[in-house]
């Protein structure tokens, strides 16, 4: 790369302005950065207050769930025989019951209880049973069987008859407390009743392990049983009376060790401890030899309702604690939720999460989250109330936020590295290359001014900058621009040494006729005098030094004392022999004296007169105003039209300077913007200000002088 300077060649230091554009770029993308990450911790904030506001209604309704299902009797039926039941659903075991007994005879009331309990065990085949005992001993201590199966049409024994092989009948076995109990129960049709196509008791005897009853066998007294039969074939294609039908059994089954127990003098104890214990199974036989109906062993049975089914409805991670109140063993029953699934998450996220104040109301006073959401009911059974103690998992709401959160930082670091690579692009494609081109642009500015004008303008390089893009165009022609500057410079100057030369000329060819006059106007009384004596002055200024600017500066403006009250009354009277109409002075209170040059200060107001004249509308006056205080006064001259732009409204006293917005009068294409320039340096001389002001129609110039008493 070639050299960006030669020795020979000036070059500024730049201030911290010159980098303001390449510090607003970077600034810009760090911001974007920045707002990139306060944008995703501010929206992981509001998704963790939704998360923890989700998880509380969800932790309210799984509390109201847990606590309905609990008080419904098929949640009862499992709280209770929390401590009895076995893992496997046979074989068969009884239940306790949420209310005291069944109501054995009445098919629909008998279904009815069970299907409320939940205590049926469901088998393969469509069969079911429900082996349970009522929570009020003094009911009679019975055991209630209610199910039902599938079989052909039912086939009924006949009073008297003693073989049993040719009906259906049921058999019973029950093993507890180290005794085993047998009972078949043979069917009995009665007369059809409502629905129900076939119904009948099943009248117990004590099993003789035979198909034949004993010449004195007795029915078993309080062993009452019930079967009934729908019309309804279980495969719509057949037809009775060959088809399979459901079959309903309801049966009590007395039990002599519960009715013992309560007659004995120790405290009764129900349910019995060793319930869970007990074995029950219960066969449905048909006519002959074949396999039965239905068997309670049958392998492959869905247990009852338990408190599984509960946990289920837990949210993951929640616990639910269950203790009976009053109890002098009170074991707790855990429930637990399913556990945590979450997926990977960065642990630095968990953190942060956890972090993250809430502004939700059930958060801690110092905007955390409190740490673990709990909740407390009583449940009121018939054997005891318990007490159900709800704790939430508030980790898991922050894991599986933080789960999905490291999931969306890969989006997140993808933002962040684009932006990255913008700012890289930016930095060496435009960043560099602006800030060589501003320094080199800098080093032509400072080479151009007053004391740096010269040859050395041609050491300066920018050929290496060159390019079909925009920067290499701007270079392109900053090249082309420095020799074309280098010749302009050239010119201007030949051109400035002609001009001070005709001005030379031109003011002595002036002062000749100018002294003529003042031999024919040499009165002092003579209106003409005072206006000669101006010309002659203002041609010595203009025309007798080397510029208009530096003869302004030097001129020299006597300081005396003027009445300005009537100077500008004297000047709105006379301001129409000047060609400028329609002046009127708002008179003042009375002499104002100032520190002022009458001549200096005619020139000021005529020029000041002037350029209102030149873009005021036709017909609207020139108002002169004369105001004063105890050491200044003011006098200010306004007039109708267009306004001055703002940021020129300072910058029109300099030399050569107007308004280009303005409209150019007709016949003042050569207006070159000098008399405002010259209004400034008189007052200046004479002490005085100079300002001008856009009015609500117009524009105003205020001339300001010191007051002398």
């Amino acid at each position: 790369m070639k050299r960006l300077l030669r020795p020979a060649l000036d070059m500024p230091r730049l201030g911290l302005p010159a980098f303001r554009l390449r510090i607003l770029v970077r600034s810009v993308f760090v911001l974007l950065a920045l707002a990139t990450l306060a944008l995703s911790v501010v929206l992981l904030k509001e998704e963790k207050e939704r998360a923890w506001q989700s998880y509380q209604r969800g932790f309210e309704r799984s509390q109201s769930e847990v606590m309905a299902r609990l008080r419904h009797p098929s949640g009862q039926l499992s709280l209770l025989n929390a401590a009895y039941r076995s893992q496997s659903a046979t074989p068969l075991a009884p239940l306790l019951l949420p209310y005291s007994a069944i109501d054995f005879d009445d098919q629909n009331k008998a279904q009815q209880a069970v299907e409320m309990a939940g205590c049926s065990v469901q088998y393969p085949n469509g069969a079911s049973v429900c082996a349970a005992i009522g929570n009020n001993p003094y009911a009679g201590g019975f055991i209630y069987l209610v199910g039902s199966f599938y079989a052909g049409k039912l086939i009924a024994r006949e009073r008297g008859v003693r073989a049993l092989d040719s009906v259906h009948r049921a058999r019973i076995s029950l093993d507890m407390r180290g005794t085993t109990s047998h009972w078949v129960a043979p069917f009995e049709a009665l007369a059809p009743q409502g629905t129900v196509s076939t119904r009948g008791r099943l009248t117990g005897f004590v099993d003789n392990g035979t198909d034949t009853l004993h010449a004195r066998a007795r029915p078993v007294r309080d062993f009452r049983g019930w079967l009934w039969q729908n019309g309804q074939c279980r495969d719509l294609t057949g037809s009775p009376p060959d088809c399979q039908r459901r079959t309903f059994y309801s049966i009590r089954l007395p039990v002599e060790l519960f009715r013992e127990a309560l007659f004995q003098k120790q405290p009764l104890v129900w349910p019995p401890k060793d319930l869970g214990s007990m074995r029950l199974r219960v066969e449905m036989l048909a006519p002959g030899t074949t396999p039965p109906l239905f068997d309670s062993n049958t392998p492959g049975a869905q247990p009852a309702a338990s408190l599984a089914e509960v946990a289920r409805t837990l949210l993951p991670g929640e616990r639910v604690q269950i203790r009976k109140l009053g109890a002098s063993d009170p074991e707790a029953i855990t429930l637990k939720g399913a556990d945590v699934q979450a997926g990977p998450s960065a642990p630095w996220l968990i953190r942060l999460i956890s972090w993250l104040p809430l502004d939700a109301p059930s958060a801690a006073s110092d905007g955390k989250a409190k740490e673990v959401p709990a909740g407390l009911d009583i449940l009121d059974t018939s054997t005891g109330n318990y007490a159900i103690t709800f704790t939430g998992n508030l980790r898991g709401v922050e894991e599986g936020l933080a789960a999905v959160a490291t999931r969306m930082s890969w989006y997140l670091g993808a933002m962040l590295a684009a932006i990255a690579l913008a700012w890289l692009v930016v930095e060496v494609g435009l960043i560099r290359r602006v800030t060589a081109l501003t320094r080199r642009a800098a080093a032509v500015s400072y080479n151009v001014q007053e004391g740096h004008i010269g040859p050395r303008l041609g050491d300066l390089e920018v050929s290496d900058l060159r390019g079909s893009d925009e920067l290499g165009i701007l270079a392109g022609g900053l090249a082309d621009l420095l020799q074309r500057v280098k010749d302009d410079l050239h010119r201007e100057q030949l051109r400035a040494q002609q001009e001070r030369d005709m001005w030379h000329a031109v003011g002595h060819e002036i002062m000749s006729p100018l002294q003529s006059l003042m031999v024919l106007h040499g009165g002092p009384n003579d209106p003409g005098h005072r206006y000669v004596q101006r010309m002659q002055q203002a041609v010595h200024v203009l025309y007798g030094t080397a510029s208009p600017a530096e003869a302004l500066r030097a001129a020299d403006v006597a300081q005396g004392r003027l009445d300005l009250d009537a100077f500008l009354r004297h000047v709105a009277d006379n301001a129409h022999f000047a060609g400028i109409d329609n002046v009127v002075y708002e008179g003042g209170a009375g002499p104002v004296i100032v520190r002022a040059d009458e001549f200096a200060l005619e020139d000021v107001v005529t020029h000041i007169l002037r350029n209102a004249d030149r873009y005021r509308p036709s017909e609207t006056p020139i108002v002169l105003t004369l105001a004063a205080s105890e050491a200044t006064a003011s006098a200010t001259l306004r007039n109708q039209g267009s306004t001055i732009a703002e940021d020129l409204l300072e910058r029109i006293f300099e030399l050569g300077v107007s308004d280009p917005n303005l409209p150019q009068p007709q016949g003042d294409s050569q207006h070159r913007g000098q008399g405002l320039f010259v209004a400034k340096t008189y007052m200046s001389k004479m002490g005085g200000t100079i300002h001008a002001r856009n009015t609500a129609d117009g524009v105003g110039f205020a001339l300001t002088f010191q007051r002398l008493g």
